[in-house]
């Protein structure tokens, strides 16, 4: 039943349970993932226990457990959908977003968090959480990035907690028993999860709800955690002494090593996917490398992370060290483990474009989507088979192709791009060549600046020598030289300022442009930002140029 010219914003005390659906385990189509979002009609009696519906699948990485035991839906909404979405009309039916309760009148404007609710003679539910849409919706409707537009519109559908299990049919009334939090429905909820995330006022707010799902509560209480500590008293980068608590060979020129915190009082972010660390070697060098894994199965930090490091033929000293010298046992100086590193969460196939140790960029974030039952494709070359560092994670994902050199296999990087899978977000990283080319591809692809992530392992950061003007240092003007980045002239002359990948990846070392011309370098910029920043680990001055640091 879909009503025309609802009143949302109409009190709900009573409705109607419309219908009733469940599914098995599907495989979801083009895509090597599971699913249970294509739910179909139970007409008779059902059974409702804690965790849900009888026979009713959920995919229990996001989906399922006692705070998500039942999603209900409006099918009021899915008049508008094909309103605004004309080319998937057909598929904006009720049961189109994979809810088990379908109603006519509750909606995310009249149902609130804490809301107790009879159905029928014997269950009584709780609504717990919003509905959080992931990428399976933007597939299921072939409509790009249409997981935020349900969640930013307020059209996502709630969940329900199980109170008191029973059985539930067809034409069952449902009747709200008790409102404890009248001023939280699922809308407002909404509109500070994903519309005003920072206002700090309301999500203490919301985490402080007990009847809200751990899900939302536990993001609000992770912000107000994060504004507290953005607002204390800056503090300057600290160097902290990992002790090399194993070393191995993983190819006969890539070398990992453990590094384990020598204060086990503190503890490593957990979150820090695609990181990496700034080392301080003995011969007194500093060095940037990717962080290729830690203390839970090489994606959380705890205390202790791994790194993989290739030898440089051209090494200035920072690779064949490490090779030649580093050992365990030895304590190594770490500063700066940081990452800016956003997975596309609304992409519904993660494609990676990967060449040599460039792997290691990408390796704990391909394994955290993998475990989370994201869809992964790894593209990878190689100089040979003996040359894959980490191989048995590298072969765990399903789909994996290794394009070995030494049989005269090569990727054909355009055509990879071509045939991507539909919703495809693109990783890459691996030496100029394959950068290069990639880029190449993309840009003949037509893909958005948005739908690629570029982590280069090295940069080119020399060129004609220019000047710098320093506005808010007193106006100081520095030179520097051909051979040297803008971020090495700035310590030497001014501060340590902060960076971490050093070679355009991150971000962190950017510093404000007030005049003059720029030939800028890296990935970390788009094109808007680069009006009035540059990145000092790679980009150049022409001339003379005026910065803010």
């Amino acid at each position: 039943m879909i009503v025309s010219n609802p009143d949302f914003f109409s009190p709900f005390t009573t409705d109607t349970l419309l219908e009733i659906r469940t599914s098995g385990k599907q495989k979801m189509p083009h895509l090597n993932v599971m699913t249970g979002i294509d739910k179909k009609i139970c007409r008779e009696p059902m059974k409702v226990s804690k965790l849900g519906l009888e026979g009713d699948w959920h995919d229990l990485t996001f989906h399922g457990g006692p705070d998500k035991a039942i999603l209900g839906y409006c099918s009021a909404h899915y008049a508008d959908w094909k309103a605004t979405h004309p080319s998937s009309a057909g598929k904006f039916v009720p049961g189109g977003f994979g809810e088990n309760f379908v109603t006519a009148h509750m909606n995310e404007r009249n149902v609130c968090i804490g809301d107790i609710i009879s159905v029928g003679k014997e269950v009584v539910l709780q609504v717990s959480l919003p509905r959080q849409p992931c990428y399976k919706l933007n597939h299921r409707f072939a409509i790009k990035d249409f997981a935020p537009t349900t969640y930013n519109s307020s059209r996502t559908g709630w969940y329900y907690r199980v109170l008191k299990e029973g059985t539930v049919e067809m034409g069952d009334e449902l009747k709200l028993v008790e409102r404890g939090w009248p001023d939280w429905t699922i809308e407002r909820v909404q509109q500070y999860l994903h519309r005003e995330k920072d206002n700090l006022e309301m999500n203490e707010k919301l985490a402080g709800i007990d009847a809200l799902g751990e899900e939302s509560r536990g993001m609000f209480r992770g912000r107000v955690a994060k504004a507290k500590k953005k607002a204390a008293p800056k503090v300057e980068p600290t160097w902290r002494d990992f002790k090399v608590t194993e070393r191995k060979m993983e190819t006969p020129r890539i070398v990992s090593l453990t590094l384990e915190t020598t204060d086990l009082n503190t503890s490593l972010d957990k979150e820090l996917l695609g990181a990496h660390a700034r080392l301080k070697l003995p011969n007194g060098l500093l060095r940037t490398y990717s962080i290729a894994g830690g203390d839970e199965a090489g994606v959380g930090m705890g205390n202790k992370f791994q790194l993989g490091i290739a030898l440089d033929e051209n090494s200035r000293g920072g690779s064949q060290y490490i090779h030649d010298k580093v050992k365990v046992g030895d304590i190594l100086p770490v500063s700066n483990i940081s990452t800016d590193f956003n997975p596309k969460f609304s992409a519904s196939n993660h494609l990676f474009i990967v060449g040599g140790i460039g792997i290691t960029a990408f390796l704990p974030m391909m394994e955290a989507m993998a475990g989370i039952n994201w869809s992964v494709q790894l593209h990878y070359a190689v100089r040979s088979a003996d040359d894959i560092p980490f191989k048995s994670r590298v072969h765990s994902f399903d789909e994996t192709v290794i394009y070995d050199k030494s049989k005269g296999e090569r990727m054909d990087i355009a055509k990879v791009i071509e045939t991507r899978p539909w919703g495809s977000h693109v990783y890459v990283c691996g030496p100029t060549r394959l950068m290069k080319a990639a880029k190449a591809a993309v840009t003949a692809a037509g893909l958005a600046e948005d739908e690629v992530h570029y982590e280069a392992f090295s940069a080119d950061n020399t060129g004609d020598p220019f000047e710098v003007e320093i506005a808010n240092k007193g106006g100081r003007v520095l030179k520097v030289d051909g051979d040297e980045s803008l971020l090495e002239a700035l310590r030497r002359e001014v501060e340590d300022l902060a960076s971490s990948c050093e070679v355009g990846n991150c971000g962190t070392c950017k510093v404000t442009l007030k005049s003059g011309r720029v030939e800028h370098r890296g990935t970390a910029l788009c094109s808007a930002d680069q009006n009035d920043g540059m990145l000092a680990c790679v980009s150049r001055g022409i001339g003379k140029i005026v910065i803010e640091v």
